[in-house]
């Protein structure tokens, strides 16, 4: 913290800490403030919560996800965002359905989207627990039983605007960084990256020594502008790469010029370090690279995991089933963790390719390919076109590593690590962007609790069909063969009298000059 302190106050923009006061209430209060003073005012923030305090001169500027351009929420956008007459119903919507993030409880029972149907219809939690009576079933229940926690929800998720601070518009007049600091901080941390594109200078040779050398680990390409990557062994061998090159006015995004953080993982130390950050997450990206399309017979070559976007890594695994089970078995502790979701593009596949292994997918998955089969069933669901038409990014293509299909084309097993790396975890990067750009769209389409409860469950059932088979019975097979074909004949012998003669039904031709012919079936 002191340091991101001192990089603030190099860039020259205004610091203030009130103790015993949130900083969502300080920007609260000083936006209010400003507004007195007759400005406009925009609070820069992807913090939903802030919607509350929208107005006519106070607008939420909320910057895209990975900096891909900003969103500014006037009040109108609001309102139809949350689907209320007014902004501040976004605090009863947040008190009602809770924030896990701000710890705020809500009541049980309650989503997003039950919350706003609840507001729109009561206005807000004291009318709604007011008019209980009217309600049925759980939902009363619960509203009953967790009234008061609804009321401290609606109390903690409320912004406060009497933070005892003063607007004073010449503290906020920007002037541009302080270069000379900055510099030296950069120096100091070696921010290589970051001073290139904010001074647009290099910064001279770390004069310290080197630290002991880490396990390798390799990142080609463009790094991420998270200058520290999560790994302390990583840290002191990521490879500073030139910045990411404007895009021309059409072009897509691609892995070229698009920044990235992508790692090879490829020692015991390396992949220690990344399971231990693993399991701390909630949700993960996975996929599988294999040298076969046939689950069933494919063989592993490695796995890629990412579960920040811009931010993945890649871990090889040896030929021989002997040296690759103990590598694979490392991971249990993840893939097997319940309390962690798995996101995958046709996860079933890599279900069915890990069963080979002995290992089994647990906990919550979202199949992205599935999602978008809901959002869209007409159309392809292969994941480089969904890259391309809802994030706008081409991702490297197969053929760019294997060649065309042909004699000359190779085998994924017949690369090094160091040729797939970057192929690998870039679709585990892409899967959990589709992820976050499929959940809402799900959402609105009201088909969430179809996905969550129905397609996405069956997809390690079908798995295990597909692995293990299905055993039939095939005596009861044989009677019920018996009965149809029984039925059959029986069915046959009045086609025939009806007809007034034999003829062979499965002939069209035979078929048509009884019934149009003979018979004179006209329509």
């Amino acid at each position: 913290m002191p340091y991101v302190k001192k990089i603030i106050e190099a860039f020259n923009i205004p610091l203030l800490e009130i103790p015993g006061y949130e900083a969502d209430d300080v920007i609260g209060t000083l936006s209010c403030k400003a507004e007195k003073a007759d400005f406009d005012v925009y609070m820069m923030s992807p913090d939903k919560d802030f919607c509350q305090l929208v107005t006519d001169h106070v607008y939420l500027y909320k910057p895209a996800f990975l900096g891909n351009g900003v969103d500014i929420l006037d009040v109108k956008k609001v309102c139809e965002k949350w689907e209320i007459s007014n902004v501040k119903q976004v605090i009863d919507i947040l008190g009602l359905m809770g924030d896990a993030v701000d710890n705020i409880p809500g009541i049980p029972g309650i989503g997003e989207k039950t919350a706003k149907t609840l507001i729109q219809k009561y206005g807000s939690v004291e009318n709604l627990i007011a008019s209980v009576e009217e309600l049925k079933g759980k939902q009363r229940e619960n509203i009953i039983t967790y009234a008061d926690q609804g009321l401290l929800s609606k109390e903690l998720a409320t912004i406060h605007l009497d933070v005892p601070v003063d607007f004073d518009e010449k503290m906020f007049e920007y002037t541009g960084p302080d270069e000379a600091k900055l510099k030296e901080l950069f120096e100091e941390l070696e921010f290589r990256q970051l001073a290139q594109r904010i001074l647009g200078t290099s910064l001279t040779a770390p004069t310290k020594a080197p630290a002991k050398a880490a396990p390798r680990t390799l990142v080609k390409g463009k790094k991420s502008d998270q200058q520290t990557s999560l790994f302390a062994e990583i840290d002191e061998l990521v490879a500073d790469a030139p910045d990411a090159t404007p895009l021309p006015t059409g072009e897509k995004k691609n892995i070229n010029n698009t920044l990235h953080d992508y790692h090879l993982i490829d020692t015991p130390e390396l992949r220690t370090s990344l399971i231990s950050y693993l399991l701390k997450q909630k949700e993960i990206s996975f996929d599988t690279e294999t040298n076969s399309i046939d689950p069933i017979t494919a063989r592993l070559i490695g796995m890629s995991f990412c579960y920040m976007a811009g931010e993945a890594y890649y871990v090889p695994v040896p030929e021989k089933r002997s040296e690759a089970q103990p590598i694979i078995d490392e991971f249990r502790a993840v893939l097997e963790n319940e309390n962690i979701a798995k996101i995958g593009q046709n996860i079933k596949y890599d279900i069915l390719v890990l069963k080979s292994y002995n290992l089994e997918i647990k906990g919550p998955i979202f199949d992205t390919m599935l999602a978008h089969y809901l959002l869209e069933p007409d159309m392809r669901h292969n994941m480089d076109l969904l890259s391309e038409t809802y994030l706008g990014y081409t991702p490297i293509s197969i053929t760019e590593l294997i060649g065309k299909k042909g004699k000359s084309q190779l085998n994924m097993s017949e690369l090094s690590p160091e040729e797939i790396y970057e192929y690998a975890c870039e679709d585990a990067d892409v899967t959990l962007r589709l992820k976050e750009y499929f959940a809402p769209r799900l959402e609105k389409a009201g088909v969430t609790k179809l996905f969550t409860e129905i397609e996405n469950p069956l997809v390690p059932v079908l798995a295990a069909i597909e692995k293990e088979g299905i055993t039939i019975d095939a005596a009861a097979m044989a009677e019920s063969s018996k009965e149809l074909s029984g039925y059959l004949v029986e069915l046959e012998k009045r086609i025939f009298e009806i007809a007034g003669t034999e003829f062979n039904i499965g002939s069209p031709k035979q078929l048509g000059e009884i019934l149009f012919e003979r018979l004179g079936i006209q329509e």
